[in-house]
């Protein structure tokens, strides 16, 4: 019954997926914050310019706000996981099911949170510039990648994985 481990796998992929995008580009490389987009006045979302202190701090709180969020989609991943394989787990963690569905779940925050944020709202883009619009088409077409991988992936996946 891999199908049970679709949902688990999903959120988790979203969360690391969110992780990921927080991690290395919001932290690591700087590339952006959560408000910097400097086109987000025109939903009527402020702009924060990451180059003066109470703009730092802004995208600070709202960067760990998202983490918060992202920390809650692994948190409720594990707990179905959990609670939906009671018998070898180790067989459910090598899994192809929970491995494709994961990466379909990262795509997919790829793809939402590419289309919504910087597409939608504006209210930042994979790097700001001249070049923004083919680094957010590149983070979209990732997305496109991943999702389309981990479902491959899972469509090979063993379905007598134990559970329940």
């Amino acid at each position: 019954m891999a199908r049970l481990l679709r949902a688990p796998g999903l959120l988790l992929g979203i969360g690391l997926g969110g992780f990921v995008d927080g991690i290395l580009l919001h932290q690591v490389l700087q590339w952006h914050h959560l408000l910097t987009g400097t086109d987000s006045d025109r939903i009527g979302v402020r702009y924060y310019s990451p180059d003066t202190v109470e703009g730092l701090r802004m995208n600070t709180l709202f960067d760990g706000l998202f983490h918060v969020v992202t920390w809650l989609f692994v948190l409720g991943g594990i707990g179905l996981l959990y609670s939906r394989v009671t018998r070898d787990r180790r067989a459910a963690w090598t899994s192809r099911a929970l491995w494709g569905w994961m990466l379909a779940g990262w795509g997919l925050f790829n793809l939402v949170e590419g289309l919504i944020d910087h597409q939608i709202l504006g209210v930042h883009h994979v790097r700001e510039g001249a070049d923004q619009l083919w680094w957010d088409l590149g983070f979209l077409a990732l997305g496109a990648v991943l999702m389309v991988a981990g479902w491959a992936l899972q469509r090979g996946a063993d379905e007598r994985v134990p559970v329940r």
